[in-house]
């Protein structure tokens, strides 16, 4: 967009972004604001990506993302077009934050307040508190040095991080060393250690291969906190729809792109089972891998079937949507069941992939916070455990987990919920396959490993077209919500290079 004196002259030039999770939508918002003319094409009935809802019988369900961390992402994204979150959603921080479950009667609450946090600490491992400043001090320094100088890297090139200001502040935020190996190096209680690599289980990876760079997940979980919008995480594709469209988006649902025509090494053409559209620039939010193997012939890929084959992809989840129709008193909104071996799950997943023998899971009860979210004396839940990608689905084998997982939330948090279920959904890799063409049904993206962070990830630029740059969860700077909203604002900056 140029302004000549009062006169603003509109770049009308057309981009397409396929798909409109929260990478496509951030992008989509910062080149409209722009000027330019931006189509997004969904291939569900729904935007927002994996954060869709279902609802049924007065219950509504958040499908994917349920944990609102890194809130100044949010607000720097509102931010650039005059909003707060507060003007989309009420934002409410839990306290506490979530629980954790180490078998029956043994549990611990982690506190929003800081004193009660380390008191905490000190209750379990005496002295640790002294331990845990230090850990978050450190954790705070990667969090500032890593969302200020690293995220917003295109990573197109190994040279853009030539630079002795940040090569010297790479020491600093321990790019070499083991999240597993940094933990320990302060605490020696196991519960300690692992409420404090949990975290990184969002990156897709196991402590042991995640660099320690991303403590600065505990700083954004225990000082920034666990807030939660009002209405569901859903609120926030609303609020990003709301921003897009009163901008002038256009969003077709309902609308799957089937293959990418390129003419003279550019886009020409986008096909989809709603009819083709003109594209001056395309930018792919949808599935990486779907768009570079599917979409396109072969001779414009970035890559072949070995690469992605070999590529170490974010766990997939088998989740359950679970109504029940009465409240329940002995669980919070976010609950953690590590009464089980961590490592042998995480074996299970990453080095010899099969369904897990004793499962780790994760239970989110938001009707806990959130009375909107399940009829009046009723309590909404969702179940997830990590499982390694590309198994066997079967109905079969949801249901024995369901009945594991269900003995064991039962047994431990000593609430019997299984007589009072009135509505019922499993959600796994075949879903995950069929709703985003899901790379071997993953649902977090690529896992942020050492060889596989910055420019160690799949490219955003295309390497054979001129008119395409991609985004996301299987690029830079990696999984989550608040990363797929910067990828996007990476994106749009390097399409408004790209097409000037």
């Amino acid at each position: 967009m140029i302004t000549l004196g009062d006169i603003v002259v509109v770049n009308k030039k057309h981009i397409i972004v396929i798909g409109s999770g929260f990478a496509g939508l951030s992008a989509a918002c910062l080149l409209v604001k722009e000027g330019y003319k931006v189509t997004i094409l969904e291939k569900n009935e729904q935007p927002g990506g994996r954060a869709r809802v279902w609802e049924h019988n007065g219950f509504r369900f958040d499908m994917g993302p349920s944990w609102y961390w890194m809130p100044d992402v949010f607000e720097n994204f509102y931010a650039l077009f005059g909003k707060t979150a507060a003007d989309f959603y009420n934002l409410k921080r839990l306290d506490p934050g979530y629980r954790v479950y180490f078998g029956k009667d043994d549990l611990l609450d982690v506190p929003a307040d800081m004193t009660a946090l380390e008191a905490l600490f000190d209750s379990i491992e005496p002295g640790s508190s002294k331990g845990l400043r230090e850990f978050l001090k450190q954790a705070e320094y990667k969090y500032r040095t890593g969302m200020g100088e690293y995220v917003f890297r295109p990573s197109h090139s190994i040279t853009e991080y030539f630079d002795f200001n940040l090569i010297k502040k790479s020491f600093g935020i321990q790019l070499l060393t083991s999240m597993s190996k940094h933990v320990r190096k302060y605490f020696k209680s196991p519960k300690l250690i692992k409420l404090l690599e949990f975290p990184v289980l969002f990156l897709g990876a196991t402590p042991q291969n995640t660099p320690a760079m991303y403590s600065m997940m505990n700083y954004a979980d225990l000082v920034l906190g666990t807030w939660y919008p009002m209405g569901g995480m859903n609120e926030i594709v609303k609020a990003m729809v709301k921003t897009a469209e009163g901008l002038g988006v256009d969003i077709r649902l309902n609308t799957e792109v089937t293959k990418l025509d390129v003419q003279n090494g550019k886009v020409s053409q986008v096909i989809t089972g709603n009819g083709d559209f003109t594209a001056d620039f395309v930018i792919a939010g949808a599935d990486y891998e779907h768009v570079d193997q599917h979409l396109l012939e072969r001779p414009y890929r970035n890559y072949d079937e070995k690469y992605w084959d070999k590529r170490t992809m974010s766990p997939s989840s088998l989740l359950f949507y679970i109504g029940i129709n009465k409240k329940l008193s002995n669980i919070q909104h976010h609950n953690l069941f590590f009464d089980e071996d961590f490592e042998q799950h995480a074996h299970e997943i990453y080095t010899e992939p099969q369904w897990p023998s004793k499962p780790l899971f994760y239970a989110s009860c938001p009707s806990k916070t959130d009375s909107s979210v399940a009829p009046e004396g009723c309590e909404n839940m969702f179940f997830l455990i990590p499982l390694a990608p590309g198994l066997e689905d079967s109905e079969a084998m949801r249901e024995r987990y369901f009945n594991i997982i269900l003995n064991r939330f039962e047994h431990i948090s000593g609430e019997t919920i299984r007589d009072s279920i009135v509505v019922k959904r499993s959600y796994a890799m075949q879903d995950f396959k069929n709703d985003y063409h899901s790379y071997k049904g993953n649902a977090y993206g690529l896992a942020n490993t050492l060889m596989q962070t910055a420019f160690l990830k799949p490219a955003m630029r295309a390497k054979h077209i001129k008119n395409l740059l991609y985004t996301g969860q299987l690029t830079v700077p990696g999984p989550g919500v608040p990363p797929a909203i910067i990828s996007g604002q990476v994106v749009a900056k390097e399409a408004m290079k790209m097409i000037e």
